[in-house]
Order: C-alpha cells, then sequence, then structure tokens
C-alpha cells in the first residue's frame, strides 16, 4: 500500500435549490475577510433552543447529522462550565453536496457543515457560529464566487433569520493570523482492484477501534456514496464522511472561542473513484482553529496541536 501524506489538519457543508426562498438584507460575506461569522438574538423567553433551531432547519431541507448537547458532558468530565447551553450542530444540505462533489472532490470537508449554539452563563441571548464561504473555499481551495457556495450560505442566513427574526450578524473583532501549518491533512492508500471493499472494512475497523483510546469520539458519520448512487451519480465506489470530535479540545477552546463549534466536530472522508485504485483521506487541520480564531495561549495551542498528531498517528499507522 502506497502513503502519501501531504498535510494537517481537523472541522463540514453544502447546496441546494435556492428556488422559493425570501430574500433577507443581510449579505452572504458578513465580512470577505472573516472566515467566521456569529448569528445573536436576544432570548429572554428561553423560546430559542437548539431543537427550535434543528426545526427550522429540517424545514428548510437540511440533513442534520447530530445535535449534540455538549454542556452535560463538560459539567461531567470538567465538574464545570461557563455555558448555559452548548450544542454542536452538523448538518448538510443533499442536492448541494452532490453539485460541489462534481467540482470538489474534498466537498467531505465541510459534509456536513458544523454550528455552535451557544449561551453563556447568565446571558439572556443565544448566539449560532459558522464558517464564512470565505472560510470554507480558503480550505477547500475553491472558488469564493462559487454560486453553489453561495447559494448554500443564503440559505442557511435564511434559515436564521426565520428562527431567530431579531437577531444580527457579528463578526469576531480579533484579526486572523497566518497559518502555521497545512490547512487541510491529506493521506491516499492504495486499493486492490478487486478487494477494495474488504480492503476498506478493514481500514474502518482499525481507525474505528483506535479513535476512543487516543480520546476521540464519532461524533456522527454519514455514508455520502449511497446518496450520490440514489441520485444516479455513479463517479465513486465509496464516499464516506466521519464526524470527530475530542471532549477536551472544544472545552478548552470554547472557553475563550465559543464559536470554535464552526470548526467542530471537523469533518474526516474516506473516498475513492471508481477509475481510480487510490483512497484519499482529508480532514481540515487544527491550524485553521489557531489561524481563523486568532489563538495565541500557547496551553490552547499544544490541545489542539496534540489531537492533530494524534489522529496523524492514526492514520499514518492504518496507511503504512
Amino acid at each position: 500500500m502506497k502513503l502519501l501524506v501531504k498535510g494537517m489538519l481537523c472541522a463540514s457543508l453544502i447546496v441546494s435549490n435556492l428556488m422559493g426562498t425570501e430574500s433577507i438584507k443581510t449579505p452572504v460575506s458578513v465580512s470577505g475577510l472573516a472566515d467566521i461569522e456569529i448569528f445573536t438574538s436576544e432570548n429572554k423567553d428561553g423560546k430559542i433552543t437548539p431543537q427550535t433551531i434543528e426545526e427550522a432547519f429540517k424545514k428548510a431541507g437540511f440533513t442534520i447529522s447530530a445535535n449534540r448537547d455538549m454542556n452535560g458532558p463538560f459539567v461531567k468530565q470538567f465538574k464545570e462550565s461557563g455555558f448555559d447551553i452548548y450544542n454542536l450542530f452538523t448538518f448538510y444540505k443533499k442536492e448541494a453536496v452532490l453539485e460541489l462533489v462534481k467540482k470538489y472532490p474534498n466537498v467531505g470537508l465541510f459534509a456536513p457543515m458544523s454550528m455552535s449554539i451557544y449561551t453563556k452563563k447568565g446571558e439572556k441571548s443565544i448566539s449560532i457560529s459558522s464558517l464564512t464561504v470565505a472560510g470554507m473555499a480558503k480550505i477547500m481551495k475553491t472558488d469564493k464566487d462559487d454560486k453553489t457556495l453561495l447559494g448554500l450560505k443564503r440559505l442557511v442566513q435564511e434559515t436564521l433569520k426565520k428562527v431567530m427574526p431579531n437577531g444580527q450578524f457579528v463578526v469576531p473583532s480579533y484579526k486572523q493570523q497566518e497559518p502555521k501549518g497545512e490547512l487541510v491533512t491529506n493521506f491516499s492508500m492504495e486499493m486492490d482492484a478487486d478487494e477494495w471493499d474488504d480492503e476498506l472494512d478493514e481500514f474502518k475497523m482499525g481507525f474505528e477501534g483506535e479513535l476512543a483510546p487516543n480520546g476521540f469520539v464519532i461524533a456522527g458519520f454519514n455514508n455520502l456514496g449511497d446518496e450520490f448512487e440514489e441520485a444516479k451519480y455513479e463517479a465513486y465506489d465509496f464516499y464516506e464522511v466521519y464526524s470527530i470530535c475530542k471532549l477536551p479540545v472544544i472545552y478548552t477552546i470554547a472557553k475563550s472561542r465559543p464559536e470554535a463549534g464552526a470548526f467542530a466536530p471537523c469533518s474526516l472522508y474516506l473516498s475513492k473513484k471508481r477509475d481510480n485504485n487510490m483512497m484519499h483521506i482529508a480532514f481540515p487541520s487544527v491550524y485553521n482553529w489557531i489561524s481563523s480564531m486568532s489563538i495565541e495561549n500557547k496551553e490552547d495551542i499544544k490541545v489542539l496541536e496534540d489531537a492533530q498528531q494524534g489522529m496523524i498517528k492514526i492514520l499514518k499507522g492504518l496507511t503504512e
């Protein structure tokens, strides 16, 4: 088997027919420079919840991968939390993913997309963070003016405005840093032309078996390849996406950057085209977190880089 390691990683997306959706005044790009935007609304009566947000996205035609309460696990494992609400929300638009994968084989980096839904302890507002089109395009190396990405983001914004009609988009005040490492970690492994399905099962068994001992949790799984096949798009033998989370990472970073859920859980995809014997594996690097959220605290950086190296170790062991 042949190993190709091209970079570093860890963080989900994608398309849709927007016919019939209402236009909103908020531009798709709140800031052409920011990678993350935050939508915040007063919530004194507590009527806006992670559940009402989920229902709004379902009505808009999104598939919900997970809507996980992280606040309970924070308190259970670390004995405290600075939040009354902290959920990690992952979702995608089937039609958009199908359209994007035809142009960008690495769409699995943001399929599903991620958001954090949070209320800081004692506050009477609720906030949702997500990546901007510029943030996704930078990582995927796509055109930031791609109509599919822009349409997807517009639908996300419209959905947020419906569930939080008094909300406003804001951009974090900090300035981005230059990335200190590759934005995506890539591995490739050669597969046997006739035995690839057995090799895939073997790889997945080994991968899943290594996660828990190394502190990682599978927060979700999407078999996009099955959806492609149902849509009569048969370019891939398989295309599968794991949502991977490491609780100490999101707990630590969320203390100062609750918007970190725009990158968590991160999506790690496995794909193989029918006309190629290489399996491609990739995930967004933690250097996105450090760069986009201007993280400078040495302990925070160590937590992130330890997770990065832990995942690289797992994948390197399985692909060599």
